[in-house]
């Protein structure tokens, strides 16, 4: 039985080769009209007079001309002053191409018309004779008229023997009241173009600065004329060219309706060959495709005949550039025919092999849709009522689509933990093979690759943001291991999958191994103790210095006055190194956790307004304004008093050096369940570009010159202060804002100082 079918089939699968063979060979046929339309030499359109005008500058120019020539005739500025103030203007060039005249109400002339052309004669003069004639004689046709309706409504007979002419009429008030342009080598369409442009130039001429110091034209008619002879002078300087070149080789006729025509020759074969039953394979295994992929790649072969690679194929062909050496006859030559015959073969074979596979659904009319296509198969088979052809087709695509899904995981799997210690060049090649593959096919559909471009670009874009969200877990992951190493938890393995940052989590656990949190704090502590060996030598040293330099003074100081002047100098000296190495020793002491703290009850109120009066006179010296913002009752804490009001002393000092004079500072407290909250604000006289996390260490300054009077340690004092006091200090910046936030919490009274407290109340009463 499947001899009998083949044998059946061998007649019609010739039939349909010889078929194919004869349209590839109908398609090289054409390859010589095709070569005639691609040697085709370029052609040239020259613009013509009205596009010329249209596309120069003479409309801004004449719009120009009307003020310069109506001052020839004013005088009001002298033409020296124009050419001097203004320079050359473009009109003067152009003039060269025309008759002017100027013209009153009544049409008469105001200069005489002169030929502005390179070639003077008695040609030019009768021009500019026409021009003024033709203003007289529309004075004498219709003397009750006035201008600008007699220039509406009579005949366009000034424009006799003018190629180009162009009327400006003003008027007494020096506004443009008209254009009219017209010329024998102008249709009406044209004038009333050139019309409208040239409007649109004088409007934008009014504007113009130059033109305010030059009197505008008033009352009076400007004529502008250009003769036959100057017209060809001027396209000469202004015309210009256009090249059209022959279309491409998918757009010529040889190419295009051939190619149509074959494809309808094989689709009707294909629909018609199968009524000879000898002829028919249609019903053999190759033509037995789902509709969705016969339409795919119909479409494809399609696009790529019509916009893809197949038309610069025959371009290169048919120009003998295809193959290097190709010349007309040769064997190269051959060998290029033969891969055309053999690509038009397949090309075509293509359409025929899609029409007789889509021929099937009018021999199986419904059924065809219900067996042969995708979308069916997939609506049986998750509603559950799919048959085995349903489930087997599913079977074979789902499993080509986990093995895709398991090549890109490897793939991405390797992608997330290349490790760059090792050579990474396989893994890259295998990158730019994949994306090399994909961008040659998107190029292969032409003008269609660009909605391919954007369908990759958007799965790109999906799987780059997957691999970077990827990584950035891997990263957090990594992240949350340093934190722990930072915070001190030493002893807490870290073992999470970290991709590529492998090496550097098997480096953590090397440091995991061999730091300990002891270890950390001693580095910190050396640290600390460098920066203050540091700070402390550059801060002694100035009073130490001035100290020695007018003790020798002094002792050779014969002057009593001098003498005084000297020992104060002295005297400020010494009060400054005693500030100095007393802020010292406490700064020492708090962060050695070695200062005794004498804990009692306080009213916080009352002692911060204390710290303000007294330190009235350096707020006064610094003109500050201090807005306070305080609870109107006491407010008993459980704090050391002279800790606390040091704190207070030393960041309102603080603000009195370094806000900017003539502005407000703000000193509020706030009441909380558990805590009282105080914030100082200021606004700096210098910009505020430092560390807010370092300027509570020791010797850090908020001035990096180190120009003001002070120890370096107020802050650091009053951090020190507050944190023996459970409570913190935090500064902020904003712009110029500098702020300082207390936090003091409300510490519990001991039991025994309660009960000596009750005593003493009971002994008053």
């Amino acid at each position: 039985m499947d001899t009998k079918l083949k044998n059946s089939h061998k007649r019609g699968i010739i039939i349909t080769v010889i078929l194919l063979a004869f349209c590839a060979v109908m398609m090289l046929s054409q390859y010589d009209s095709i070569r005639g339309t691609v040697e085709t030499a370029p052609t040239a359109y020259e613009a013509s007079f009205a596009d010329t005008l249209m596309e120069s500058s003479i409309g801004q120019d004449l719009a120009e001309g009307n003020y310069l020539v109506y001052n020839q005739y004013s005088y009001d500025t002298d033409p020296a002053d124009v050419l001097s103030d203004y320079g050359q203007r473009n009109f003067e060039l152009t003039a060269k191409y025309l008759d002017v005249g100027l013209y009153d109400a009544e049409g008469k002339p105001l200069t005489e018309a002169r030929a502005q052309t390179e070639d003077v004669g008695e040609a030019d003069a009768a021009e500019t004779a026409d021009i003024t004639d033709a203003a007289e004689d529309r004075t004498d046709t219709a003397e009750t008229m006035s201008t600008t309706d007699r220039r509406l409504q009579e005949p366009d007979e000034e424009s006799a023997g003018y190629a180009f002419r162009a009327e400006y009429t003003f008027s007494a008030d020096g506004q443009l009241a008209g254009i009219q342009v017209d010329g024998t080598e102008l249709r009406p369409e044209e004038e009333y173009d050139l019309e409208n442009q040239f409007l649109v130039y004088a409007q934008q001429t009014e504007n113009e600065e130059y033109i305010s110091s030059i009197t505008s034209p008033q009352d009076v008619t400007v004529i502008y004329g250009m003769n036959a002879e100057s017209m060809d002078a001027f396209m000469e300087k202004n015309a210009w060219v256009e090249e059209e070149y022959p279309p491409d080789v998918a757009y010529t006729h040889a190419y295009r309706d051939t190619l149509d025509t074959l494809w309808v020759l094989v689709i009707l074969a294909a629909l018609l060959l199968p009524f000879r039953k000898k002829l028919d394979i249609s019903e053999m295994k190759l033509f037995d495709v789902p509709f969705e992929a016969v339409l795919l790649v119909w479409f494809l072969t399609a696009t790529v005949c019509l916009d893809g690679p197949v038309p610069y194929i025959v371009e290169h062909t048919v120009e003998d550039t295809l193959l290097p050496g190709m010349q007309m006859g040769n064997g190269i030559w051959l060998l290029a025919m033969a891969f055309n015959f053999a690509m038009w073969f397949v090309l075509i074979g293509v359409f025929f092999w899609a029409a007789t596979s889509l021929r099937a659904m009018f021999r199986m009319k419904g059924v065809y849709w219900r067996e042969r296509t995708l979308t069916a198969k997939l609506i049986r088979h998750y509603r559950g009522r799919g048959t085995e052809s349903d489930e087997e087709m599913v079977r074979k695509a789902g499993g080509v689509i986990r093995r895709m899904k398991a090549f890109f995981a490897r793939q991405y799997d390797a992608l997330q933990h290349i490790d760059f210690r090792e050579k990474t060049n396989r893994t890259i090649l295998k990158i730019v093979i994949i994306n090399y593959i994909i961008l040659a096919i998107v190029c292969f559909l032409w003008y269609y690759g660009a909605l391919a471009l954007i369908i990759y670009s958007v799965l790109l874009f999906l799987f780059l943001r997957k691999y970077v969200k990827d990584l950035q877990g891997k990263y957090q992951l990594l992240l949350k291991s340093t934190n722990r190493l930072a915070e001190g938890h030493l002893d807490v393995p870290i073992d999470e999958d970290v991709g590529i940052f492998e090496p550097i989590q098997d480096e953590l656990k090397k440091i995991q191994k061999g730091f300990k949190k002891a270890v950390d704090e001693e580095v910190k502590n050396e640290r600390m103790k460098t920066e203050l060996v540091t700070n402390v030598s550059h801060d002694l040293r100035t009073p130490l210095t001035a100290i020695i330099t007018y003790t020798d003074l002094l002792k050779n100081e014969k002057d009593e006055e001098k003498r005084k002047e000297y020992i104060e100098v002295l005297e400020k000296k010494n009060l400054r190194l005693k500030v100095l190495i007393e802020d010292l020793f406490e700064i020492s002491k708090a962060a050695s956790k070695n200062v005794v703290m004498h804990f009692m009850k306080v009213d916080i109120v009352d002692l911060i307004k204390q710290a303000g009066l007294e330190n009235d006179n350096k707020i006064k010296a610094a003109d500050l304004d201090f807005r306070w913002k305080l609870p109107d009752h006491k407010l008993i804490m459980w704090l050391d008093s002279q800790k606390t009001y040091r704190i207070f002393e030393n960041l309102i000092v603080n603000i009195t050096k370094y806000a900017m004079p003539h502005t407000r500072v703000y000193i509020e407290m706030e009441e909380r369940e558990n805590e009282v909250h105080i914030s100082m604000k200021n606004i700096s006289a210098s910009e505020l570009n430092f560390d807010t996390e370092e300027i509570t260490d020791r010797f850090v300054r908020g001035d990096a010159s180190r120009n003001t009077e002070g120890s370096g340690l107020g802050l650091a004092i009053a951090k020190s202060f507050v944190e023996l006091q459970h409570g913190s200090l935090k500064i902020s910046t904003e712009a110029d804002l500098f702020r300082a936030d207390i936090v003091l919490p409300k510490l519990p009274v001991p039991p025994e100082d309660e009960q000596a407290e009750q005593a003493e109340r009971d002994a008053e009463h």
